[in-house]
């Protein structure tokens, strides 16, 4: 990975590993409101999930690497599973999304520390 791609990877996966940590406590939160209430939990959960699936899309081309593209996948069974109705059903989709966002922030992690980076 060239150093640029692995400043930019470091970068984008911190930021979307935060967005998806917060998405995924608003999503077990909304378990618990009444139906009213988590309807309106769902719309914006929604949003914020587009606005990541975004950041992913941005960080595919900024920091080319594969597992962007399973990261994304796995966001949008997210987004399915809210549009559906089932938002608890998100939880799952999300882990997945944050194993391979991980992945990708650690492995440019690696490529900075091996150059002395950071």
């Amino acid at each position: 990975m060239e150093t640029d791609k692995a400043v930019m990877g470091f970068a984008q996966g911190d930021k979307i590993k935060a967005g998806i940590i917060w998405i995924s406590q608003v999503v077990e939160q909304a378990g618990g409101l009444d139906y009213a209430e988590q309807r309106g939990a769902e719309l914006i959960i929604q949003s914020l999930l587009n606005m990541l699936a975004h950041e992913i899309h941005l960080a595919a081309r900024l920091a080319p690497h594969p597992a962007w593209q399973e990261a994304g996948k796995s966001l949008d069974l997210a987004v399915v599973m809210a549009k559906s109705g089932v938002i608890q059903e998100a939880g799952f989709h999300l882990t997945q999304a944050l194993s391979k966002v991980t992945t990708i922030a650690q492995q440019a992690m690696v490529v900075l520390q091996d150059q002395k980076l950071i």
